[in-house]
């Protein structure tokens, strides 16, 4: 079994367990889409034990914010990186 998959349905098993459709688990495990996305999540819910599904689509939707927020800033450090590369070399 491959990591992705390992953690999608531990991540469904605990949606389910909280008394959630297995069908939110799935969805939430398609928008996450890492593994590493996928066991926060599950830590969260391990961990708060929220009881309303607004609560996991609210953390989800943080998590992938995150993300996001994660990725615009690498690629805004290579750019930076590049351009202050071209400064010190000069245009080749």
């Amino acid at each position: 079994m491959n990591e992705w998959t390992k953690a999608k349905e531990e991540l469904v098993r605990a949606i389910r367990e909280l008394g959630f459709r297995e069908e939110l688990g799935e969805a939430a495990a398609r928008t996450l889409g890492s593994p590493k996305a996928m066991e926060r999540m599950t830590a969260y819910l391990h961990y708060v034990k929220p009881r309303k599904e607004e609560l996991v689509v609210d953390e989800m939707l943080a998590i992938c914010s995150e993300i996001e927020a994660w990725r615009e800033k690498k690629a805004s450090e290579e750019a930076n990186a590049k351009y202050n590369e071209m400064l010190y070399y000069g245009l080749k």
